[in-house]
C-alpha cells in the first residue's frame, strides 16, 4: 500500500509521500516529463565522513606536459603561491577541507630532513625517467610555508609517503627489495616535533595490482604497510592524536585489493583508490561519456567490489577514493574543469556515498585541467562550487533512493547536514526534457511546520496506514530550499557557474559568493530544466534514518 500526502486538501492512501504533483499542459508535453524518487527513510544505507569532501595537491612542476600542452603550471607542492587571497578564502570555506598531498611522483620525493644525505634539489624533466623526471626533494623550509597554510585554512592533511625509496625495478616491472623507511622515519619525526597536525600518512601512490609505472606485490605491499605503522606508532606514542595509516592509492584490483586487506587487519585504517573512468584527456568523446548514464553507472563495480571486500574481512579499515580526475593525463581543458563535469563528480560523490565510501578525494584542488580552482588566478571553476554545496547540505547518513520516468535522472538523497531533514540531489543528463519530480518514502515520516491551525500538532506524525487530508493552508507552511545549477548561456563547456540563475563569481576581495537558495512551497514540483543539477533540502520531512546523525 502507498501513503500519498496531496497538497490543496486532495489524498490517497499508503506508505508513499509525495510532495507536489503537477499535470504538463499540452504545450509542454515533449519538453516535460513526471518522474518518480523513491527513497527509503527507514535505515541508512551508508555513512560518510563528516568532512567526505578531499581534494588533492600534486608535485608536478611546470614542465609536466601532456598532448602538447603543459596545464600544471606553478601549482605543484613545491612552488604553488600560498599567499593567495582566493586560495586561502577557497579552502577556508569548506572549514575543514581534507587535502591530500601526493600523486605520480610521491615516490620519487625525498625529504630535507637533517640527516638526509642526497642534495635536496627540485625534479628535473627527463624522458628517460620514470613520469618524464628525476628524483626531487621537498626542503623543511617549505614544508613549514604549507603547515603554516595549512593551520590557516584549517585544512586536514593527508601525506603521500614515498614507498619505492631503497627499492630496485625488476626487468618485469615490478619494484622488489625492502622499503627503506629511514628518510620517511625522519621526516615524520620532524612532523611531529614541529606540532604539525597530519590526519593520515598514506603509503605509495598506484603501485597496486598492475601498478603504473612499476608494480608492489600485495604481500610487499602490507609487509611495508606494518613497517609504516610501526614507525607512526614510535613517532607519535607522546601525541594523543595519531593520524591515520592509509594504502595503497592506487587502481582496484579485486584479488590485490583482497589479498592485501586480509593481511593488513591489524595495522590498515583506510583503503584508497584511484579513478580515472573516463579514459585519456585527450578523448574528443568526453561530454558524451559524461551525459551518458550507463558510462556513469559502470564505476558502480568498482564501489561494491571493494565494499563486499571490506564487509567480508575481519579488517576495520574503511573505503576512500583517495585520487579521481576522471580523465587520466592532466584531464581535458573547458570539459573537465567546465561545468559539465560537475554532472560527473556530483555523480561520482552520490554513488561513493552509497557504497559506504568515507571520503573522496578530487584531483586536484589546483592543478591540470580538472582543477577545483583556475591554475592561474585561483578562481573557483564549477565543480568547486557542487563540492562546497555538497559539503554544507549533504550530512552523514545516505538513504536509497531510485528514480523512475526517465532514465537520464541521476537521484541521491542524504539526511541534511546540521539541519533537520532531508537533501536530495537530481542530476538531470537530458538536453531537452525537464523533469517534474515527485517524491515518495516508503517509512514513517514526521513533518514539521508552522501554522495558525489548533487541530493540529506542532510535529504530526504520519504512519503507513494512515489517511490524511491536509488543511488547505499547512501545505503552504512545508517549505524547501533549492539549488539549481546551470551553465552559462546554457554552454556546457563554460567556466561559469549559474546558481538560482545568478553568476557565482568572487568579488574584488577574493571572497567565496554566499549560496543561496530559492525557498519553494512544498506544493510544487520539484523542477529540473534539461542538463541541469538540483540540490533540493527539505527541513520539514523528518525519516527514521535521519534521527542519529552522530
Amino acid at each position: 500500500m502507498v501513503f500519498q500526502i496531496w497538497p490543496m486538501g486532495s489524498f490517497c492512501f499508503g506508505v508513499c509521500f509525495v510532495f507536489g504533483l503537477s499535470f504538463v499542459s499540452s504545450e509542454a508535453a515533449n519538453a516535460t516529463v513526471e518522474g518518480s524518487v523513491f527513497i527509503d527513510g527507514e535505515a541508512p544505507i551508508g555513512r560518510i565522513d563528516e568532512d567526505f569532501i578531499c581534494a588533492t595537491l600534486d608535485w608536478w612542476p611546470p614542465e609536466k606536459c601532456d598532448y602538447g600542452t603543459c596545464s600544471w603550471g606553478r601549482a605543484g607542492l613545491l612552488n604553488l603561491d600560498l599567499s593567495n587571497n582566493i586560495f586561502l578564502n577557497a579552502v577556508k570555506a569548506f572549514s575543514p577541507l581534507k587535502i591530500r598531498l601526493g600523486g605520480s611522483l610521491q615516490d620519487k620525493v625525498i625529504y630535507g630532513t637533517d640527516d638526509n644525505q642526497q642534495p635536496c634539489t627540485s625534479f628535473v624533466h627527463n624522458t628517460s625517467q620514470m613520469f618524464g623526471f628525476t628524483q626531487g626533494c621537498l626542503p623543511m623550509n617549505r614544508w613549514d610555508q604549507l603547515n603554516s597554510f595549512f593551520q590557516k585554512t584549517q585544512a586536514k592533511v593527508i601525506f603521500g609517503l614515498n614507498a619505492l625509496a631503497g627499492r630496485t625495478i625488476d626487468s618485469d616491472g615490478e619494484a622488489v627489495g625492502a622499503w627503506n623507511y629511514t628518510n620517511a622515519e625522519s621526516f615524520i619525526c620532524y612532523t611531529v616535533g614541529k606540532n604539525y597536525i597530519i590526519h593520515g600518512w598514506e603509503l605509495g601512490n598506484e603501485l597496486c595490482g598492475s601498478g603504473v609505472g612499476t608494480r608492489v606485490s600485495a604481500d610487499q605491499y602490507a609487509a611495508h604497510t606494518a613497517a609504516l605503522q610501526s614507525v607512526v606508532e614510535n613517532a607519535y606514542k607522546n601525541v594523543d592524536l595519531k593520524p591515520l595509516i592509509i594504502a595503497p592509492g592506487g587502481f582496484y584490483d579485486s584479488d590485490w585489493f583482497k589479498e592485501y586487506i586480509n593481511k593488513t587487519i591489524k595495522t590498515l585504517d583506510v583503503a584508497t583508490h584511484h579513478i580515472y573512468n573516463l579514459g585519456a584527456g585527450v578523448d574528443p568523446h568526453l561530454v558524451e561519456k559524461i551525459l551518458d548514464p550507463s558510462v556513469l553507472e559502470g564505476e558502480s563495480e568498482t564501489f561494491s567490489g571493494l565494499h563486499n571486500i571490506i564487509k567480508s574481512s575481519p579488517t576495520s579499515a574503511v573505503a576512500w577514493v583517495g585520487e579521481a580526475g576522471g580523465a587520466y593525463n592532466s584531464g581535458h581543458n573547458l570539459v573537465t574543469n567546465a561545468f559539465v563535469f560537475s554532472f560527473w563528480y556530483l555523480d561520482q560523490l552520490g554513488m561513493a556515498s552509497k557504497y559506504d565510501t568515507k571520503t573522496y578525494c578530487r584531483q586536484s584542488l589546483v592543478g591540470g585541467n580538472y582543477g577545483l580552482l583556475n591554475t592561474t588566478n585561483f578562481e573557483p571553476n564549477p565543480d568547486y562550487y557542487s563540492a562546497l554545496l555538497w559539503h554544507r547540505l549533504m550530512g552523514r547518513n545516505v538513504l536509497s533512493t531510485g528514480f523512475a520516468g526517465t532514465e537520464k535522472i541521476r537521484s541521491y538523497t542524504h539526511c541534511a547536514k546540521q539541519s533537520k531533514g532531508i537533501t536530495l540531489l537530481l542530476i538531470n543528463l537530458d538536453n531537452s526534457t525537464t523533469v517534474q519530480a515527485k517524491l515518495a518514502f516508503n517509512s514513517t515520516i514526521t513533518l514539521r511546520h508552522i501554522h495558525r491551525y489548533r487541530t493540529w500538532h506542532h510535529k504530526h506524525k504520519i504512519h503507513k496506514t494512515t489517511i490524511v487530508k491536509l488543511p488547505k493552508g499547512i501545505a503552504a507552511t512545508i517549505r524547501r530550499e533549492e539549488y539549481h545549477l546551470t551553465a552559462k548561456d546554457g554552454n556546457l563547456q563554460s567556466q561559469t557557474m549559474l546558481l538560482n540563475g545568478k553568476v557565482l563569481s568572487v568579488n574584488s576581495s577574493g571572497i567565496i559568493p554566499p549560496l543561496e537558495p530559492l525557498h519553494v512551497t512544498s506544493a510544487k514540483p520539484i523542477m529540473v530544466a534539461p542538463l541541469s543539477i538540483v540540490f533540493a533540502h527539505m527541513p520539514g520531512v523528518i525519516v527514521p534514518a535521519c534521527k542519529v546523525q552522530s
